[in-house]
């Protein structure tokens, strides 16, 4: 199988690339939601030397937004991932 465009962030991968572009097609934020709390998930544990930056939050949105082309929108995800946050 050939990919038209390269692996954007090798420790994530191409398959949470292919994922995160699947939730940009998804039709509202409320359909997006869970999804995104997993692409986070699976992007926090591939860069945990973010764990400690206090621009953590930005920096997962701003490489969720480019895994999927530009179709996420950073403040989106920022959202999300305050959201689950708060919840624990």
């Amino acid at each position: 199988m050939s990919y038209s465009r390269r692996i954007l962030d090798r420790k994530v991968g191409r398959n949470a690339q292919l994922f995160a572009r699947a939730i940009a097609q998804l039709d509202t934020p409320r359909a997006r939601f869970p999804y995104l709390r997993i692409l986070v998930s699976l992007i926090e544990n591939a860069h945990p030397e973010w764990e400690r930056s206090a621009k953590k939050h930005r920096r997962v949105a701003q490489l969720a937004g480019r895994l999927s082309g530009g179709a996420l929108c950073p403040d989106e995800v920022t959202d999300v991932i305050e959201a689950r946050d708060r919840a624990s």
